[in-house]
């Protein structure tokens, strides 16, 4: 059941937070929290693999052997290429009709640590390729999921699996009401930096992995993925290649000239000040670069900048493509897809990239939306194998958390917590559909390994 009402009708700001909390209890007698507990695939499904081939339209051919044999290897890798499943799956669940900003792909990896503008550290969302206004509870049940199925791909007990689940969606509740109880700044600065998550840990392993991933993020420099990524053997710095996750194509000189285009019109949508900072460099390289799982296909590349001083810049440039909420809360109100994606990310975030910028690439008679933003730069993410499950259950509260700051700031805090009250109905209802929803996507990972034993779909391993 797609939302019919718009953004602003149904964040009800301009009320008084009293008004706002009683409209946000009333919900429950239209749409119980209990209803969030469901979930029975619809008679008319549409076929998972399907919607797969449908998501690889405009994607480069050659690359989506690849995208399939990244999805191929767990219940989870499907998980997270198969937004556009999911989204499908959600618009028939039961919905309040409060809208946010959603990130569209709000599963567990896509929240990480990253430096601030001021080069602090912070946790926060980190992908926002499928952003839309939407229901917020698209984003929490896609979180809650994604932390059950991660849990059963790690080999952790159904129960574990569960506990972690139901944390991640009482630490967005109780966070939420937190966030009702602040004013309207106070909730626009908050963030969560890495003393909160080093002093909230369970235990000493759970420390250790939050120190780990801070060390990292510190270590993870601009200069050390410079040095990695390039080679200065020819007398100019140059990226070397790494296939299949970076390489120059081809007709290299002719996509260099391409990407330099794209990279005067990408200059020009960032403020005067960027701009400035910016015409320090000039643009050196680029190579095509694959990442991820959902992302593989899609058009994107690194570019390398220089100043005079041969001091390096580090810019990804992504293909920015309709967000897979789109065909069921509408369409992009902005003119291009990179637009969508930057402002639903400052929006978002705690803290953004200063060269968050957009622009249009001209090849082979087409005309992709990109967005750029710098590459790897403090950049560092939490990795599952071998973790606990009180070190889950916790990094999922962390997600909770981060999720209801982020919503928080789009959306309308005393609302969304009016609907959630004090107890954990809906805690447990989520946890419940999340429960229910990995069997789905352990079935619709089957059919995905049935294709490919079939000869039906081709793969690229690793």
């Amino acid at each position: 059941m797609a939302p019919e009402a718009s953004f602003a009708e149904l964040t009800l700001s301009k009320l008084p937070a009293a008004e706002q909390r009683d409209a946000g209890r009333a919900l429950r007698q239209t749409v119980p929290r209990s209803a969030h507990r469901e979930w029975h695939p619809a008679a008319d499904r549409p076929h998972p693999l399907k919607l797969l081939e449908q998501s690889n339209q405009g994607r480069l051919a050659e690359l989506i052997p690849l995208r399939y044999g990244r999805m191929l290897q767990s219940p989870f890798t499907f998980l997270r290429g198969s937004a556009l499943i999911m989204a499908t799956d959600l618009a028939t669940t039961p919905i309040t009709g409060i809208r946010v900003q959603s990130c569209g792909d709000a599963h567990l990896l896509n929240f990480g640590g990253f430096a601030t503008p001021e080069r602090n550290f912070t946790f926060d969302l980190n992908d926002f390729d499928e952003t839309l206004p939407a229901p917020w509870e698209w984003d929490v049940k896609r979180l809650a999921t994604s932390v059950f199925v991660s849990g059963r791909d790690i080999d952790l007990s159904k129960e574990h699996c569960y506990e972690a689940t139901l944390a991640a969606v009482q630490a967005y509740r109780l966070k939420m009401a937190i966030y009702a109880e602040m004013q309207t700044l106070e909730v626009w600065y908050d963030r969560l930096d890495p003393n909160f998550l080093i002093e909230h840990a369970p235990d000493a392993a759970t420390r250790d992995r939050w120190n780990q991933m801070t060390a990292k993020a510190f270590s993870q420099t601009l200069e050390q993925t410079y040095q990695q990524i390039t080679t200065s053997g020819h007398g100019q710095p140059r990226l070397v290649d790494q296939p299949p996750n970076l390489y120059h194509p081809a007709n290299a000189e002719e996509y260099f000239e391409t990407v330099q285009h794209a990279f005067q019109q990408y200059r020009k949508s960032l403020p005067p000040d960027r701009q400035f900072l910016l015409d320090r460099y000039r643009l050196v390289d680029a190579a095509m670069k694959v990442a991820g799982v959902g992302s593989v296909g899609t058009r994107c590349g690194v570019a390398l900048l220089l100043t005079a001083n041969q001091e390096p810049l580090l810019l990804q440039f992504k293909e920015a493509r309709s967000s897979v909420l789109e065909p069921f809360v509408g369409k992009n109100p902005y003119s291009r897809n990179s637009q969508r994606i930057i402002n639903g990310q400052r929006l978002m975030q705690s803290a953004s990239d200063i060269f968050l910028g957009w622009t249009e690439l001209h090849s082979n008679g087409q005309t992709p939306d990109f967005y750029f933003r710098q590459l790897r730069d403090m950049k560092t993410s939490i990795k599952l194998k071998g973790m606990s499950s009180s070190c889950l259950k916790n990094y999922a509260e962390i997600c909770g958390m981060g999720l209801a700051r982020a919503h928080a700031r789009s959306g309308c805090p005393n609302l969304i917590s009016g609907y959630l009250g004090k107890r954990d109905r809906f805690d447990q209802a989520v946890a419940d559909f999340a429960a229910a929803y990995t069997n789905q996507v352990k079935h619709d990972h089957q059919l995905l390994v049935e294709a490919v034993r079939s000869g039906q779909i081709k793969v690229q391993p690793e």
